[in-house]
């Protein structure tokens, strides 16, 4: 039986990463009948330890990642995910203390690799995969990147996809209104590109029945601390302004797994209209694919190699009448979902959790057998 650590943000936080790690823990802990014990990564101490939360590492605690190394000691193997923004520190580099302090073979996640880095965020990533023992990319555009731009052992790199829930059917009957449905989904913020949606629904009003964009997810926790909910006011006021309140519904509503699997199979297209060219991993593109939904993406690297079988189609980034012409496309000719549908039905069964966790621990599996060897 392995024994599992986990180094991520953690529910009850609200982001990528701890929605990623939580899917991580349950594939190879409760269902692979594992051990696991997790490290929740905190701005400020939280109260309450449950669920496998061992312990916490407080950003800017210089005993943290000592305590959080030995707490993590009876693993056999540690998965930790790294994002600059998660660790303290310049550029997150209190994560190096960290790798330094774990005794057992070290999985690293990239989540972002930036295509221009400062100096600074080179040097920490660099750092980081030095002093891992195996590092996992989900994209072959960041191992690619990794391999081009930063002075690395790429012998240490493989490319193992993020994973999806498997896909829920017969709940559609209670989300169809007769119209057709766009959606978005995920935590909203600055960034996210969903006015270009809506502008775009605007250019659709022509269509009947009009199409209706559901946008489905809470603000991010942290636009909320540095922003508040300016960017959502924004977007309620631009439905208003362009007449949508009928067709374009913000529901900032949480929804468990099972409702959320719910909405995105009642779905007939799913947006992406992301504003960022640099992005690597999207979460929602690959449950997107892996529900086998008909996706329109703006032109960010994980879309544009995920997509490239022929799931979807991709627009310039900000471009309303680009997302209108593409969604118009798609809602009036069935023909092209359908071929979409079975694009994406041949690369779903690989994107799902049980698979993507077999990997992982396979992996952990080489580790081990490796550092017995030593």
């Amino acid at each position: 039986m392995f024994r599992f650590g986990f180094v991520s943000t953690y529910p009850p936080t609200l982001c990528g990463l701890a929605t990623f790690t939580k899917a991580l823990y349950t594939e190879l802990v409760t269902a692979g009948s594992g051990q696991g014990t997790v490290i929740r990564l905190v701005e400020s101490p939280q109260p309450g330890l449950s669920g496998g939360i061992a312990g916490q590492l407080v950003a800017g605690d210089p005993a943290g990642p000592r305590t959080a190394a030995a707490l993590l000691a009876s693993s056999d193997v540690v998965i930790l995910q790294h994002e600059y923004g998660v660790y303290g520190g310049p550029d997150g580099d209190e994560v190096l203390a960290l790798l330094r302090e774990i005794a057992a073979p070290t999985i690293v996640v990239l989540h972002t690799v930036l295509s221009e880095p400062t100096a600074n965020q080179r040097r920490v990533l660099e750092a980081v995969v030095g002093l891992a023992d195996a590092v996992i990319t989900m994209t072959g555009t960041a191992r690619e990147r990794l391999a081009t731009g930063y002075t690395v052992d790429m012998a240490k790199v493989s490319v193992i996809p993020h994973g999806a829930p498997p896909v829920q059917r017969g709940q559609m009957a209670s989300f169809r209104t007769g119209q057709p449905t766009v959606l978005s989904w995920g935590l909203i913020g600055p960034g996210k590109g969903v006015e270009w949606g809506i502008a775009a629904m605007a250019l659709l009003a022509d269509l009947d029945p009009a199409p209706r964009y559901v946008v489905a997810g809470q603000t991010h926790p942290k636009v909320l601390v540095h922003e508040g909910d300016v960017y959502r006011e924004r977007l309620q006021r631009q439905v208003v302004d362009l007449g949508l309140e009928e067709t374009v519904t913000l529901d900032g509503r949480y929804r468990s797994d099972n409702e959320l699997a719910a909405l995105v199979e009642s779905a007939d297209v799913v947006l992406l209209p992301y504003d960022s060219t640099d992005q690597v991993t999207s979460g929602v593109l690959i449950e997107a694919v892996a529900a086998l939904k008909p996706v329109v993406a703006t032109r960010f690297p994980h879309a544009i190699e995920l997509l490239g079988g022929g799931a979807g189609l991709l627009v310039p980034q900000k471009d309303p009448q680009a997302i209108a012409d593409a969604l118009r496309t798609l809602l009036t000719h069935r023909d092209l979902s359908i071929g979409m549908t079975k694009a994406a039905a041949a690369s779903a069964p690989d994107l799902l959790w049980p698979a993507v966790a077999s990997r992982y621990r396979e992996l952990a599996e080489r580790l081990l057998l490796a550092r017995l060897a030593a």
